[in-house]
Protein backbone atom coordinates (compact mmCIF):
# COMPACT_ATOMS: atom_id res chain seq x y z
CA UNK A 1 0.00 0.00 0.00
CA UNK A 2 2.90 2.34 0.76
CA UNK A 3 4.24 2.21 -3.24
CA UNK A 4 0.86 2.83 -4.36
CA UNK A 5 0.60 6.05 -1.58
CA UNK A 6 3.89 7.15 -2.82
CA UNK A 7 2.96 7.01 -6.45
CA UNK A 8 0.02 8.91 -5.87
CA UNK A 9 1.85 11.69 -3.66
CA UNK A 10 5.18 11.92 -5.29
CA UNK A 11 3.99 14.89 -8.23
CA UNK A 12 2.04 16.74 -5.42
CA UNK A 13 5.03 16.90 -3.29
CA UNK A 14 6.93 17.72 -6.60
CA UNK A 15 4.85 20.38 -7.49
CA UNK A 16 5.19 22.05 -4.38
CA UNK A 17 9.22 22.11 -4.79
CA UNK A 18 9.48 19.76 -2.03
CA UNK A 19 10.97 16.21 -2.21
CA UNK A 20 9.40 12.97 -0.96
CA UNK A 21 11.47 11.23 1.60
CA UNK A 22 9.90 8.22 3.14
CA UNK A 23 6.10 7.08 2.90
CA UNK A 24 4.64 4.42 5.73
CA UNK A 25 1.58 2.96 6.72
CA UNK A 26 0.84 1.10 9.78
CA UNK A 27 -1.81 0.01 11.73
CA UNK A 28 -2.99 1.83 15.19
CA UNK A 29 -5.88 -0.20 17.00
CA UNK A 30 -9.03 0.35 14.20
CA UNK A 31 -7.19 3.20 12.26
CA UNK A 32 -4.64 3.43 10.08
CA UNK A 33 -1.35 5.96 10.27
CA UNK A 34 0.50 8.04 6.87
CA UNK A 35 3.33 8.97 7.90
CA UNK A 36 4.54 10.98 5.16
CA UNK A 37 8.38 12.76 5.36
CA UNK A 38 9.29 15.47 3.23
CA UNK A 39 12.96 17.22 2.87
CA UNK A 40 13.53 20.09 0.52
CA UNK A 41 14.99 18.63 -3.04
CA UNK A 42 18.43 18.13 -4.13
CA UNK A 43 20.29 21.18 -4.56
CA UNK A 44 21.72 22.02 -7.79
CA UNK A 45 23.92 24.86 -6.61
CA UNK A 46 26.58 22.58 -4.38
CA UNK A 47 25.20 24.67 -1.49
CA UNK A 48 23.62 22.48 1.26
CA UNK A 49 20.28 22.03 1.39
CA UNK A 50 17.83 24.18 3.54
CA UNK A 51 15.15 22.44 5.40
CA UNK A 52 11.11 23.28 4.48
CA UNK A 53 9.83 25.64 6.19
CA UNK A 54 6.73 25.05 8.32
CA UNK A 55 4.83 27.11 5.93
CA UNK A 56 5.81 24.73 2.95
CA UNK A 57 4.82 21.71 5.02
CA UNK A 58 1.70 22.81 5.63
CA UNK A 59 1.02 23.27 2.08
CA UNK A 60 2.23 20.14 1.32
CA UNK A 61 -0.08 18.86 4.12
CA UNK A 62 -3.18 20.27 3.00
CA UNK A 63 -2.35 19.28 -0.73
CA UNK A 64 -1.62 15.60 0.58
CA UNK A 65 -4.60 15.52 2.30
CA UNK A 66 -6.69 16.75 -0.86
CA UNK A 67 -5.45 14.09 -2.73
CA UNK A 68 -5.79 11.46 -0.26
CA UNK A 69 -9.87 12.64 -0.05
CA UNK A 70 -10.46 12.58 -3.59
CA UNK A 71 -9.03 9.19 -4.53
CA UNK A 72 -9.34 5.68 -3.06
CA UNK A 73 -5.62 4.98 -2.52
CA UNK A 74 -6.47 4.90 1.46
CA UNK A 75 -9.17 2.51 0.86
CA UNK A 76 -12.31 3.17 3.09
CA UNK A 77 -10.85 2.68 6.67
CA UNK A 78 -10.36 5.71 8.76
CA UNK A 79 -6.66 7.13 9.07
CA UNK A 80 -4.41 9.92 10.20
CA UNK A 81 -2.05 11.67 8.88
CA UNK A 82 1.52 12.71 9.62
CA UNK A 83 3.53 15.10 7.99
CA UNK A 84 7.26 15.50 9.10
CA UNK A 85 10.82 16.44 7.96
CA UNK A 86 13.77 14.23 8.81
CA UNK A 87 14.97 14.95 11.78
CA UNK A 88 19.05 15.35 13.08
CA UNK A 89 19.04 11.85 13.69
CA UNK A 90 17.73 10.12 10.22
CA UNK A 91 20.50 8.09 9.08
CA UNK A 92 22.12 8.59 6.21
CA UNK A 93 22.02 5.99 3.83
CA UNK A 94 22.30 7.28 0.40
CA UNK A 95 24.94 9.94 -1.45
CA UNK A 96 22.04 12.51 -1.77
CA UNK A 97 21.79 12.59 2.13
CA UNK A 98 25.42 13.37 2.78
CA UNK A 99 24.76 15.83 -0.28
CA UNK A 100 22.19 17.53 2.01
CA UNK A 101 25.30 17.92 4.92
CA UNK A 102 27.99 19.67 3.56
CA UNK A 103 29.83 20.74 5.93
CA UNK A 104 28.53 19.11 8.63
CA UNK A 105 30.05 16.73 11.16
CA UNK A 106 29.07 13.20 10.67
CA UNK A 107 30.27 9.47 11.30
CA UNK A 108 30.21 6.96 8.76
CA UNK A 109 29.88 3.19 9.33
CA UNK A 110 31.95 1.31 7.01
CA UNK A 111 31.03 -2.14 6.06
CA UNK A 112 33.62 -3.53 7.74
CA UNK A 113 32.25 -2.47 11.00
CA UNK A 114 34.73 0.35 11.75
CA UNK A 115 33.90 3.87 11.93
CA UNK A 116 35.20 7.30 11.11
CA UNK A 117 34.10 10.87 12.18
CA UNK A 118 34.97 14.33 9.78
CA UNK A 119 32.84 16.94 8.10
CA UNK A 120 31.62 16.31 4.65
CA UNK A 121 34.21 18.28 2.01
CA UNK A 122 32.15 16.64 -1.03
CA UNK A 123 30.15 14.44 -2.26
CA UNK A 124 30.10 12.86 -6.61
CA UNK A 125 31.69 9.45 -7.21
CA UNK A 126 33.16 9.10 -3.76
CA UNK A 127 32.37 10.77 -0.44
CA UNK A 128 34.89 12.78 1.20
CA UNK A 129 35.75 13.71 4.69
CA UNK A 130 38.21 16.23 6.48
CA UNK A 131 39.02 14.73 9.12
CA UNK A 132 40.77 15.72 12.66
CA UNK A 133 44.43 14.97 12.89
CA UNK A 134 45.39 12.08 16.12
CA UNK A 135 46.17 14.84 18.39
CA UNK A 136 44.77 17.54 19.47
CA UNK A 137 44.93 20.44 17.28
CA UNK A 138 47.04 18.71 14.62
CA UNK A 139 45.37 19.64 11.21
CA UNK A 140 42.92 17.67 9.27
CA UNK A 141 43.39 15.60 6.35
CA UNK A 142 41.08 14.71 3.90
CA UNK A 143 40.10 11.03 3.18
CA UNK A 144 38.02 9.66 0.59
CA UNK A 145 35.74 7.18 0.49
CA UNK A 146 33.72 5.08 -1.68
CA UNK A 147 30.48 4.52 -1.30
CA UNK A 148 30.69 1.08 -1.06
CA UNK A 149 32.49 1.21 1.62
CA UNK A 150 30.24 3.60 3.52
CA UNK A 151 26.97 1.64 5.56
CA UNK A 152 25.39 4.47 6.57
CA UNK A 153 26.13 7.92 8.35
CA UNK A 154 24.90 9.93 11.31
CA UNK A 155 24.91 14.06 11.77
CA UNK A 156 26.90 14.94 14.75
CA UNK A 157 24.97 17.55 16.82
CA UNK A 158 27.02 20.18 17.16
CA UNK A 159 26.45 22.91 19.42
CA UNK A 160 28.80 25.55 18.47
CA UNK A 161 28.80 27.03 14.90
CA UNK A 162 31.72 25.66 12.23
CA UNK A 163 32.45 29.66 12.15
CA UNK A 164 32.51 30.30 16.23
CA UNK A 165 34.86 27.10 17.05
CA UNK A 166 37.42 28.02 14.25
CA UNK A 167 37.07 32.03 15.92
CA UNK A 168 37.34 30.66 19.34
CA UNK A 169 40.57 28.43 18.02
CA UNK A 170 42.58 31.48 16.95
CA UNK A 171 41.68 33.67 19.99
CA UNK A 172 42.51 30.74 22.27
CA UNK A 173 45.88 30.42 21.21
CA UNK A 174 46.26 34.33 21.43
CA UNK A 175 45.19 34.26 25.13
CA UNK A 176 47.32 31.32 25.91
CA UNK A 177 50.59 33.49 24.55
CA UNK A 178 49.38 36.35 26.81
CA UNK A 179 48.65 34.10 29.20
CA UNK A 180 52.36 32.74 29.57
CA UNK A 181 53.84 36.25 29.51
CA UNK A 182 51.47 37.24 32.21
CA UNK A 183 52.54 34.57 34.70
CA UNK A 184 56.14 35.26 33.67
CA UNK A 185 56.24 38.60 35.06
CA UNK A 186 54.12 37.43 38.19
CA UNK A 187 51.08 39.21 37.47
Amino acid sequence: MADSVRQTLEPVVQGLGLALEEVSVSSAGSRRVLRVVLDSPDPTDGRPAQSPTLDSVAEASRGISAVLDSGDVMGQAPYVLEVSTPGVDRPLTLPRHFARNLQRLVEVTLTDGSSVSGRVSEVGESLALEVAGAKKGSPTKSRTLAWEEVARGQVQVEFRRLDDAAEDAVDDGADGADDAVDDEDGE
